[in-house]
């Protein structure tokens, strides 16, 4: 592990919420969506519970990728601003099976700035890490997902959404054509 459990967590989840605007269409359609991804990267605090909590959710998923895209500076600038913006104020808790670690805003907090804040935290460790690049848009052609590179080694090319097997059976079919030119 190269960061604590719960930036890797964070960072985790923060690409899988910049990743429902993707060019699927829009994975978070509805609220029931929501409540299903926030119950599925186990948020804290209080659950989505109305159409603004989904719309704030979907306002923040462009700031949240420009972290994805933006070089140290511009990454440093957005953090500050998201911190600043919903008033974070670090505190040490442990709740359910998780030792001690950071939450920065109150646990009814809108879902929406606890995303923002627990996003910003998460970058703040990248940042002084000096790993913004385990930060990566997906190699795969036209695919266009954030992932975060957890690897020892900085190898992971891929998002989630199935382009690492796409593109082996792409480059298997290529091989197979190359053979049966020669």
């Amino acid at each position: 592990m190269f960061f604590t459990h719960d930036t890797e967590v964070t960072l985790t989840a923060t690409a899988a919420l910049v990743n429902t605007a993707g060019g699927d269409g829009e994975l978070l359609p509805d609220l029931a969506a929501l409540e299903a991804f926030y119950a599925t990267y186990q948020w804290t605090g209080r659950p989505p519970r109305t159409d603004a909590d989904l719309h704030a959710v979907r306002d923040l998923r462009p700031r949240l990728r420009r972290l994805w895209e933006a070089d140290e500076d511009e990454v440093v600038t957005i953090v500050n601003a998201l911190l600043r913006e919903e008033n974070a104020l670090p505190r040490l808790v442990r709740h359910d099976d998780w030792p001690y670690h950071l939450h920065a805003t109150p646990d009814d907090a809108p879902l929406a700035s606890r995303m923002a804040v627990e996003a910003a935290m998460a970058l703040v460790d990248v940042v002084r890490a000096g790993e913004l690049g385990r930060l990566r848009i997906c190699a795969f052609p036209d695919c266009g997902n954030v992932l975060v590179d957890l690897s020892k080694n900085r190898s992971r090319r891929f998002c989630e959404a199935g382009c690492g097997n796409r593109a082996a059976v792409s480059a298997y079919r290529a091989r197979k054509a190359a053979r049966r030119r020669t």
